[in-house]
């Protein structure tokens, strides 16, 4: 029996062996291909584009974000607008390093159709008048901080209206995506060629379904507000901290019930490249799955204005449909610690002599 007991620890860390060896494998795959895609996209530039795309790592402007429109907050970088047609294929090979398919065609779903959308929409009534805010495809700006490569740390960004994404990557085999934000105005489009569309579906049925599975008991104990606040509660704060009351936590779901939560995880983990995600999912279990926890505010019933968040020891979710009568969503995923980078710049400059 200990014979057989001792097989059985060392195959469980073997797995865990192999498990660790594949997560760095991984990442060092993502961080050599936001590499070779960010350098890519820099030697294309022009010295003045590249002026305005290219920032030390240390610049304030890294932290300095927002996902309202341009004209409201002027934004640094290099926009699409200024880019040639192969530097914009460049710029997007850039953005598909970080993200997955499914993520890719959220944000240009967001860049592309709905900034149009809005400028038609928005246009026609005014009566063709100028005025209102900017929307336009063009606007969203792509920037890199420090030196890519495999060794120090570097960051890249792209950001626009509803669109503000964030990484941070260490040595070449440790990248960090967050703050992501994704917004969608309208929510669903109700008229017009894209009539039904609705960029961010996935993440409001997912947390409607996870509300309409609690119990009574369960869902007062969730529902912390019988309006929703007009808008994410941790707005655009570089650091941030838990949110309280936390809800209902996972160690006291039925096992149903947190499916249903995994599930809604995994909604926004998978925006990310698989390497990411399971990076972020690792660390989601680390930190003990028991101690996430979901909270809601404002009705439940589709069509009325609604907040959500879950939120574990390490991470917070938020999304709001609120706005423009309940058909306007704000999502972010925020890390307490990993935001910008934060955790890996500690690393890196407890290792780096100087």
């Amino acid at each position: 029996m200990r014979s057989f007991n001792r097989a059985r620890l060392a195959v469980a860390l073997a797995v865990l062996v192999s498990a660790a060896m594949g997560s760095t494998i991984a990442s060092q795959r993502t961080g050599a291909t936001m590499a070779k895609s960010a350098t890519a996209f820099l030697d294309s530039l022009t010295p003045e584009q590249r002026e305005q795309a290219a920032d030390p790592l240390n610049s304030p402007d890294r932290t300095h974000w927002n996902f309202i429109p341009t004209n409201m907050f002027p934004r640094q970088g290099l926009p699409i607008k200024e880019m040639t047609e192969p530097q914009r294929k460049l710029a997007h090979e850039l953005l598909k390093s970080g993200l997955s398919q499914r993520g890719y065609t959220v944000t240009t779903t967001i860049m592309n159709d709905l900034e149009a959308i809005l400028r038609d929409t928005e246009a026609a009534a005014r009566g063709g008048k100028p005025g209102g805010n900017v929307r336009d495809p063009e606007l969203y700006f792509f920037t890199v901080f420090g030196t890519p490569g495999q060794k120090g740390t570097w960051g890249w960004r792209v950001e626009g209206h509803h669109v503000s994404l964030h990484f941070t990557i260490a040595d070449g085999n440790a990248v960090v995506g967050a703050p992501s934000f994704w917004g969608s105005n309208p929510a669903e489009v109700r008229e017009g060629p894209k009539k039904g569309l609705r960029a961010l579906d996935r993440e409001q049925d997912a947390g409607r379904a996870l509300m309409m599975a609690l119990d009574d008991a369960q869902k007062k104990t969730a529902l912390f507000a019988e309006i929703a606040p007009n808008d994410i509660l941790t707005k655009t704060d570089v650091v941030i901290n838990p949110l309280s009351p936390s809800g209902v936590a996972a160690g006291a779901m039925t096992p149903r019930q947190r499916e249903l939560l995994t599930h809604l995880i995994d909604v926004y983990t998978s925006q990310m490249t698989a390497d990411i995600a399971a990076e972020r999912q690792a660390e989601i279990k680390k930190a003990g799955l028991e101690k996430i926890a979901f909270a809601w505010a404002g009705p439940v019933e589709p069509g009325q204005k609604h907040y959500y968040r879950v939120q574990g020891p390490t991470f917070v979710i938020e999304f709001d449909n609120t706005q423009n009568d309940g058909n306007h969503i704000h999502s972010v995923w925020r890390d307490f610690e990993s935001d910008f980078g934060r955790d890996l710049l500690r690393e890196h400059l407890a290792t780096v002599k100087h």
